[in-house]
């Protein structure tokens, strides 16, 4: 079933979800529905695992009386549970606090109309044909090498999505999106041991998705490069992080710049608008209005109309991520955030991954971090990582079993370069970046 045709039938109950909140008695409120349903299907060495089709539907409304707010969620749209969700709602504020930040955000932040990203491909793919890409997907990474001798299998799978968010104030806007998707996972034996590494690819549309074949492929030789790690050393040295590592790093001062992280005083980037936090050279910008992004979308989760957004100019902090709420607590306006960034580009002077090792003459390119070692208010970070050793500008040998560490203040500040390959498949669109030093734990 299309979502599409589905859009104007869920506005119509939010409009009806609202007037019920007004028969209680609410001051205002807000409605936010989700609907999503998809095929996912997985394969293991050829055969099939899984098969799963999925319908989901969810409502949250939240009430406001006077600075008193209440939420409450169901998946039964009938008027009988919609009315005792209301209820429920209004239960709910009755035991909160005030808060003087609650509120609706202001009705003119709200879109004048309805903007067309590009965001709704459908994919006709039958539960047979999706069993064949998978197949083909694992076979191909299986191929690559004998040392690859078992599978953690192939997925393929098609979603598609429906938001509608309505306020009292009069507003209410939807949009539809499809996500797309592909990925192996192998494992590699030799003599030293087994190693396991996968690949993946997403797209709106299926068509930009990269082939079954390309998909295992670069699976089964990222699995056989890890093979036989050895230890690196001790010391502080460069550390290169691949572009989709480079997208958590990033993803780490976004936090720190974050309205909540600001108000509750639980940032190791407090109070830092007009602050050098990365080098000049370097600019973090979003783009929600980008047509077929990832994370496109024409209004946030306040219902305020999204917009072109720099949070960091010129390594300098220019404003913050901010919600209506948390710009409240701060004494700012809003920059349509609340529920995140979206299609966070980050800008600066690149070359290519080749000229960037030779420019880190020897250090630890870093492909995998495991663990949580990061601690957002204090910037500490220390993590597990794998990857690569390299020695005058080329790779020498697979590592693994190692620790990072330093300070996302110092990290940030010591970036030295950026390559240009870019990773387009989330939310934080990052290429590799190199920083300058780090402590590593290695042998």
């Amino acid at each position: 079933m299309n979502l599409q045709n589905q859009e104007t039938e869920l506005k119509g109950l939010v409009e009806e979800i609202l007037a019920e909140a007004k028969h209680q008695g609410a001051d205002h409120a807000e409605v936010a529905v989700s609907m999503d349903q998809g095929l996912t299907v997985a394969v293991r060495k050829g055969e099939l695992e899984n098969l799963e089709f999925n319908n989901d539907k969810g409502f949250g409304i939240t009430l406001l009386f006077g600075q008193r707010k209440g939420t409450a969620s169901t998946s039964d749209s009938s008027p009988s549970a919609i009315s005792d969700t209301v209820a429920a709602a209004k239960k709910i504020a009755q035991f909160t606090q005030e808060d003087p930040c609650h509120g609706l955000a202001d009705a003119a932040l709200m879109p004048e109309q309805p903007v067309d990203l590009d965001l709704f491909h459908e994919w006709d793919l039958s539960p047979d044909a999706a069993m064949i890409k998978a197949q083909a997907c694992e076979a191909a990474a299986l191929a690559i090498d004998d040392r690859i001798n078992n599978s953690d299998g192939a997925q393929v799978s098609t979603q598609q999505s429906l938001r509608v968010y309505g306020n009292s104030h009069g507003f209410v806007g939807g949009y539809c999106g499809t996500r797309h998707g592909m990925s192996c996972v192998v494992i590699a034996e030799d003599k030293a041991g087994m190693q396991r590494d996968y690949w993946y690819t997403t797209a709106r549309q299926a068509q930009l998705l990269e082939s079954a074949e390309a998909v295992g492929r670069k699976a089964g030789e990222r699995t056989v490069a890890r093979l036989s790690p050895k230890k690196a050393p001790t010391g502080s040295f460069p550390v290169l992080f691949s572009a989709s590592s480079a997208a958590g790093l990033v993803s780490h001062f976004l936090n720190a710049l974050s309205g909540a992280s600001q108000y509750r005083k639980a940032s190791f980037l407090l109070d830092s608008i007009g602050t050098e936090i990365l080098p000049k050279w370097l600019t973090l910008r979003e783009n929600p209005l980008l047509s077929g992004g990832l994370g496109s979308a024409y209004f946030d989760g306040d219902g305020v109309a999204t917009r072109d957004n720099t949070f960091v100019a010129g390594g300098v902090v220019e404003q913050y991520l901010l919600s209506d709420y948390s710009a409240r607590q701060l004494g700012m306006q809003t920059t349509g955030n609340a529920g995140g960034v979206h299609n966070l580009d980050v800008l600066g002077e690149t070359q290519t991954v080749d000229s960037l090792l030779r420019d880190m003459g020897t250090g630890l390119w870093v492909f995998e971090l495991m663990g949580q070692g990061v601690n957002g208010v204090t910037g500490d970070y220390s993590r597990g990582a794998a990857g690569f050793w390299v020695e005058n500008g080329e790779v020498a040998y697979p590592v693994d079993e190692v620790t990072i560490a330093s300070n996302l203040k110092d990290m940030g500040r010591s970036i030295a370069a950026m390559a240009d390959d870019y990773d387009y498949r989330g939310n934080v669109r990052a290429p590799s970046m190199l920083v300058a030093a780090m402590t590593i734990a290695g042998a």
